[in-house]
């Protein structure tokens, strides 16, 4: 992934002077999710990431990107597709986001995205000839009645621009019509195809947006949403005025454009060169290190191992009912161990060589830490037909069973989720500070925050986690997590420090306030993250309207529980701060939770939500100039893209 975004980058920054003015028009119009879940989390999320790679590679010299990665239900087809008027960068810059919101739709096997600049899709069978559908739909802007000059002036705008699309090599046209002796009357009109569809399909595509899109006159805004183009027509000049270096340009714009694309392939195929040479060494590394059979025997002869036979009828044979729950990496079932104790097992789905060293990696990091809010480790066995690892069991099981269901909700008082909100911290501070070794969780979310008789919580599932080593700034490794809750710069980059988790406990911590699952907020057409949510909310004073409504059941709580809660949400935006060096580090967070008396310092934006160009730019030349770091190559093979 990284050393995609090394030759993006690079073109991005070769052709800066394209972007003298513009806009990436990364505002979302609409997404929408399929509702069929995926038939392995594992195989899709590992083919999404690396279609998403291959259409990456072909949107910085083409605007336009599809790729397929698998076979069978688990398959993956992507496209991508930058509208016409955009420069090289801010295409990058609107796929870039697009790429970020589409993971919302996670873990369902398909997601169309709309934006204002770009269109993003995928699925797990091929659509890429599909050009009208079920859910083409046209979407108007109900903001000013406008004349009947206007009216006619984007009749007119709408009928050329459909025209002169499919005269386009790119099916991409941009049209303004102004009547004689007008005042106001413009209108602004763009329409594309997608790269995928044949002339034919394309005009069949337009004549549809045409129809739908004249359905919003007399309105001053109209978008048609189409399974194979997009059509807007607007009374704002929205297009940008500078135009895109095209193949028919001439000559020198060719040669131009050849260089850089040479400049960097070359440095592309240098990195993968260093990438493949130094995997090889990892893996040989790892090989010697990590010999499945070494690493079962070090277990076997260790206080931690547990027989197979032993759990085996403490959960009366894996029985159904004893079952808790299911993730990517296992299943969970609750056990009773001959002398009495209740036990949760973790039963793998793997018991392999190349699982291995992960599964010793989860037992060696939870077995060397112990702290009052961290779930205990108490064994393990990889000597038997099948691999697992035994914990302690917590009755009340995860905490996204309470606060995301409207009746267990009412459980939890605002001081019940607030002791909650501490013990979390507590542990994270212990793990990110721990004097013998720093410790990322990488997946810090509701489901992986148990709860004990008491309602006290404690951290689990380590299958993710990795530890620091002495004065490192960071690890280079495959993404890994829950999309939704992990930070952008690490997605993006796969530079994993302690502020992805950071980013991760300030969703959950807006979750705990809210009730809201942020991968879950997709219900409008203009659909926001939770963050997102929060943020707008709290710039204009209106925190309270996201409360929990279950908060309100609890007659008995402080007068001053709003107050507690705007505070923690407050604090969850500083965690979700876009540039990660603005986060807190966990330790700041605890005192700022804790201390009444010290005024917080106000959050800047979320991912995402400045449409500055100054920001925007000033963004991309950060990643140019982290995805320089040759030295950090991606040291893990292995990704983990779903809920576990």
């Amino acid at each position: 992934m990284k050393r995609s975004y090394i030759f993006v980058n690079l073109i991005t920054v070769l052709l800066m002077v394209d972007r003298l003015e513009g806009v990436p028009r990364n505002q979302i119009v609409q997404l929408s999710c399929n509702n069929e879940t995926e038939h392995n989390q594992t195989a899709f999320a590992q083919n999404f990431i690396q279609t998403m790679e291959k259409v990456g590679a072909q949107i910085q010299s083409s605007f336009f990107g599809a790729a397929t990665t698998g076979t069978g239900p688990d398959a993956n087809y992507g496209l991508v597709q930058c509208y016409g008027d955009l420069s090289p960068t801010d295409c990058i810059l609107c796929t870039d986001s697009a790429h970020y919101i589409v993971s919302r739709c996670f873990p369902h096997t398909g997601a169309i995205l709309y934006q204002d600049g770009c269109y993003m899709r995928f699925q797990n069978y091929s659509f890429f000839n599909e050009y009208l559908g079920p859910n083409d739909t046209f979407i108007c802007g109900n903001t000013t009645r406008k004349s009947s000059g206007f009216q006619s002036s984007a009749r007119q705008a709408v009928s050329n621009a459909a025209r002169d699309a499919l005269l386009s090599v790119d099916y991409f046209a941009r049209q303004g019509v102004k009547p004689p002796g007008s005042v106001n009357e413009s209108a602004y009109v763009l329409a594309n195809c997608w790269g995928t569809l044949n002339a034919s399909s394309c005009r069949s595509c337009l004549e549809a947006a045409s129809q739908s899109i004249l359905k919003c006159l007399p309105w001053s805004e109209g978008r048609a949403l189409m399974t194979g183009c997009f059509m807007r027509y607007s009374d704002t000049d929205f297009l940008n005025s500078i135009p895109v270096i095209r193949r028919n340009q001439g000559r020198m714009i060719a040669i131009t454009i050849a260089v850089v694309s040479s400049i960097a392939i070359f440095v592309v195929a240098l990195l993968i060169a260093l990438y493949i040479r130094r995997l090889r060494w990892i893996q040989r590394k790892r090989t010697g290190s990590y010999d499945a059979k070494k690493l079962a025997k070090i277990l076997t002869d260790s206080s931690l191992n547990f027989k197979y036979s032993t759990i085996e009828k403490a959960t009366d044979s894996w029985d159904n009912n004893n079952k808790l729950g299911e993730g990517g990496f296992g299943v969970v079932y609750k056990g009773v161990l001959p002398d009495g104790r209740e036990i949760a097992v973790k039963r793998l789905f793997f018991n392999n060589k190349f699982r291995a060293a992960d599964f010793y990696n989860e037992v060696n990091m939870i077995s060397s830490v112990e702290h009052k809010n961290l779930v205990r480790l108490l064994g393990c066995s990889c000597s038997g037909p099948e691999s697992f690892l035994v914990y302690e069991y917590l009755p009340n099981m995860s905490l996204d069973r309470f606060i995301f269901d409207s009746i267990k909700g009412k459980e939890l008082s605002w001081e019940k989720r607030f002791d909650i909100i501490i013990g979390t911290t507590e542990g994270l501070v212990y793990l990110h500070e721990n004097t013998t070794s720093r410790i990322i969780h990488r997946d810090i979310k509701a489901a992986n925050i148990l709860l004990d008789s008491r309602l006290r919580a404690k951290i689990a599932d380590f299958g993710l986690a990795r530890s620091f080593q002495g004065e490192m700034s960071h690890i280079s490794t495959a993404i890994a997590g829950t999309l939704g809750y992990m930070a952008p710069e690490y997605l993006a980059l796969g530079q994993l420090t302690e502020k992805a988790d950071v980013y991760s406990y300030g969703v959950l911590l807006l979750e705990i306030v809210t009730g809201i699952q942020n991968n879950r907020s997709k219900n409008s057409e203009y659909s926001d993250s939770l963050v997102a949510i929060a943020w707008r909310h709290f710039q204009q004073g209106t925190v309270e309207d996201i409360l929990d409504p279950n908060l309100m059941f609890h007659t008995y709580a402080k007068r001053n529980f709003k107050k507690e809660a705007i505070k923690v949400v407050h604090v969850g935006l500083l965690c979700t701060q876009e540039v990660p060096s603005l986060r807190p580090a966990i330790s700041m967070a605890l005192k700022m939770l804790v201390k009444d008396d010290e005024p917080l310092p106000p959050p800047s934006n979320p991912p995402f939500m400045d449409d500055d160009e100054t920001h925007e730019l000033e963004a991309t030349l950060q990643r140019f100039h982290d995805d320089n770091d040759f030295d950090s190559v991606a040291t893990i093979s292995h990704s983990q893209f779903s809920p576990r």
